[in-house]
């Protein structure tokens, strides 16, 4: 068999919505789905290693040459600053960033304000764009829980339905960037396997672009 193509793939939610799209692609990703606490698998049948890490893993991973592809979130890439080669949108784990916080939160507020994020960089973009200086509070947990507690005047988050913030009494004041998982390749291995990993791009983008049942219809 040829050289693998090492694929690393986000664990956990993006793993899900993205191993369907893999197998209408013709890739065969059944002992990744019989995983049990495995984390690499490579393929009987095709020439693909399954690396199966952390989101900000997966773009070290890249950076560092350890794998060729990576599957994960825009959101990762931007706050990352990733500098491999982004060759698809794969339409899955939509969601957008959002400035939230409690219903007395004022975002024209002359002060200056204290803002909770896992995403410092992407954040303090989006308010160096607007003119506005804020201190940067990096959490790791429970974001929804700096206004409500008064650790900070309001958050930066990522939400797909807005749910758990209407369930904390959160209300969205704007919205940021648009978020969805990508396929990104490292530059060097473009370079080294460029046939093989264009025709995998080409499956999957095939896959992406297939009409829904209601454009069909």
């Amino acid at each position: 068999m040829t050289e693998r193509i090492k694929i690393a793939l986000t664990k956990g939610r993006v793993e899900q919505q993205v191993l369907p799209l893999l197998e209408r692609a013709g890739i065969d990703c059944s002992l990744v789905r019989n995983k049990q606490r495995r984390l690499i698998f490579n393929s009987k049948t095709q020439p693909y290693q399954f690396i199966l890490a952390k989101g900000p893993d997966v773009t070290t991973f890249l950076e560092r040459g350890a794998a060729d592809i990576g599957i994960v979130g825009s959101d990762i890439l931007v706050e990352h600053q990733s500098t491999q080669y982004e060759l698809l949108d794969l339409g899955v784990g939509r969601c957008q960033f959002v400035l939230a916080s409690t219903r007395t939160f004022d975002p024209f507020a002359p002060k200056r304000k204290i803002i909770g994020t896992k995403y410092p960089l992407i954040t303090q973009r989006y308010f160096d764009q607007r003119g506005q200086d804020v201190e940067i509070i990096k959490i790791e947990g429970s974001v929804e829980l700096a206004p409500l507690t008064g650790l900070a005047d309001a958050i930066v988050d990522i939400t797909e339905t807005g749910t758990t913030l209407r369930e904390n009494d959160l209300q969205i004041y704007d919205y940021l960037q648009p978020v969805s998982t990508r396929l990104v390749v490292n530059r060097m291995a473009l370079k080294q396997h460029q046939t093989a990993i264009y025709q995998l791009v080409d499956q999957l983008a095939a896959v992406v672009n297939e009409p829904t049942s209601k454009e069909r219809a």
